[in-house]
């Protein structure tokens, strides 16, 4: 029965196929197997591309896959990332078994990491004799009868996430296009269909720094929001505006989590868009846990994941009541779009 399962899913990876051949053609060999890899142990491995290939394919279903290296790579890409109409991705799969046990997801541990914790936490031991397709296979059969689907959802331009400040910054110590690590505070679900549950990833990165300057003269640091990563392959862009400043104001934990502080600090740009934080004569940092609104730029396409009844007592309600003002709020095609 396993032989037969497993012969299935990679008969399944050489038909899926999607957006993910666009940027594959893009990247060279290595890069490609580094993305997997990351996905996978949480960095790129040691050795020779033939080797290291084989290494995460066994990693990940017990055998080496058929035909050739850019035929295996991009198969590994698409099961990972990508996924079929009728089959959701691996990533997918794991974060909604994630969200169903602990309420939130883990983006950056790797596959390996997750998948144990969660064994440990279902069963009390990881699995570690088996390969991780299967595991995780294993983990959604005992959390749903039913298996884990997706559908289609238009998610609407403005629509507004909770956004957590992972690591502090500071004017003195910030370089231009460092990271800056954030997490959605709360479930993203829109008609009962989960799209990115608490603790997705929001990508973006300092974009300029100004150190103090004389007379008193104001820091500051220039932050870009790139995007939201949701359950599935798509990215979100985000964008701090007029909206989410609205939404800010009325939800207490986050004016009493630096929040009002951080809003002192917003600096919106001539279209709406958030352009920097402005820390006043270098002396302000922004600390991690730092609580605050990001709305989305444009209406996006995304793959959710249905709540079936049974789990439907997890979910959060998202959006605080807004302001009167911030109900004027209207679709804007001018610039915003994620910066990569």
């Amino acid at each position: 029965m396993k032989r037969l399962a497993l012969c299935c899913l990679i008969a399944a990876l050489f038909g899926l196929t999607g957006p993910l051949e666009a940027r594959a053609d893009e990247e060279t060999p290595f890069q490609l197997l580094g993305r997997v890899e990351q996905v996978v142990y949480g960095g790129s491995q040691a050795g020779g591309l033939i080797a290291r290939l084989g290494r995460v394919e066994q990693e990940l279903f017990g055998r080496e896959l058929p035909g050739s290296i850019a035929e295996r790579q991009q198969a590994l890409l698409t099961f990972i990332d990508e996924g079929s109409q009728g089959q959701p991705s691996f990533l997918f799969k794991l974060g909604v078994a994630e969200w169903a046990v602990s309420q939130r997801t883990f983006p950056a541990k790797s596959a390996k990491e997750r998948i144990a914790d969660l064994e440990l936490l279902l069963e009390g031991q990881p699995g570690e004799e088996r390969p991780l397709a299967m595991r995780l296979e294993r983990l959604v059969a005992l959390l749903l009868a039913e298996g884990i689907t997706w559908e289609d959802l238009s998610l609407s331009a403005g629509s507004l996430v909770k956004v957590e400040l992972l690591e502090g910054l500071s004017p003195r110590t910030a370089e231009k296009d460092q990271a800056v690590a954030m997490a959605i505070r709360d479930d993203l679900i829109v008609d009962g269909r989960l799209v990115a549950p608490k603790g997705s990833a929001v990508v973006g990165h300092v974009a300029e720094v100004k150190p103090p300057r004389s007379f008193g003269r104001s820091a500051e640091v220039k932050i870009a929001f790139d995007h939201l990563v949701p359950l599935g392959p798509e990215r979100i862009g985000v964008f701090l505006g007029e909206r989410a400043k609205e939404a800010a104001k009325t939800d207490k934990e986050v004016l009493t989590a630096a929040g009002a502080s951080f809003l002192g600090l917003v600096v919106l740009g001539p279209v709406g868009l958030a352009t920097g934080f402005l820390i006043r004569g270098g002396e302000k940092d922004l600390p991690a846990g730092t609580l605050f609104y990001l709305e989305t730029a444009t209406a996006t396409d995304v793959k959710a994941f249905p709540i079936p009844v049974g789990l439907q007592g997890l979910m959060q309600q998202q959006v605080p009541p807004l302001s009167p003002d911030a109900e004027d709020f209207k679709e804007r095609g001018d610039g915003n779009t994620p910066l990569n």
